[in-house]
């Protein structure tokens, strides 16, 4: 819900939100985000099955090195941060969505 209302403030695309939300794979996407979230899923997931293609694939759609290393390292602080915040048990927020 938190990011999804930051995300609606920022591109006031509720169908691309919505999208998102339920299956990101169905949203109407730019190649290169498409391809972003593809190397984040798979990060996210499936850390171990990451490969040099994974990067490459990154690069072919415009991303530079500096662009796919905060991919990287934003992808993994929130990894970082979730399994923290799961670990001790802390519950989200109430968050209004007419902040």
């Amino acid at each position: 819900m938190h990011h999804g209302a930051g995300l609606l403030r920022l591109t006031n695309d509720k169908a691309l939100v919505d999208a998102l939300k339920t299956d990101w794979h169905t949203a109407d996407l730019s190649a290169a985000d498409y391809q972003m979230l593809t190397y984040t899923e798979k990060l996210t997931l499936a850390p171990w099955e990451m490969v040099e293609a994974d990067v490459i694939a990154l690069r072919e759609v415009g991303f530079s090195d500096a662009a796919i290393l905060d991919i990287n390292q934003v992808t993994g602080y929130y990894a970082f941060v979730n399994r923290l915040a799961d670990g001790l048990g802390v519950e989200l927020e109430a968050y209004q969505l007419d902040k």
